[in-house]
């Protein structure tokens, strides 16, 4: 079974408020095995539009991802993240078909 990603990219308003939330969500992700695999580090713009931040976590799988982000512990926290910053997110299956 492929794993999955939850890719957002985001804007903070209120960093001091914003880590209220990382704070929040650790219950979540810690309950459904995730993995911060990318968490804002500098990037580089090369195409499109994109956000400030970056954010890439990995699931086991995606029903993990799914369940996480509907979950009452997650929510909790996104209610803390909502009014500070402005976000896109997708939940995305992982590829493991042939490599070139």
């Amino acid at each position: 079974m492929p794993k999955a990603y939850w890719v957002a990219h985001v804007d903070v308003d209120d960093p001091s408020a914003y880590a209220r939330y990382r704070e929040a969500n650790a219950v979540a992700f810690a309950k459904y095995g995730a993995r911060f695999l990318v968490r804002g580090p500098e990037q580089h713009q090369l195409e499109g539009h994109c956000r400030a931040r970056t954010v890439v976590i990995e699931f086991p799988d995606i029903k993990a991802a799914t369940d996480c982000y509907h979950s009452p512990e997650y929510q909790a926290a996104k209610a803390l993240r909502d009014p500070v910053s402005t976000a896109d997110m997708v939940i995305v299956e992982g590829y493991e078909g042939p490599q070139p």
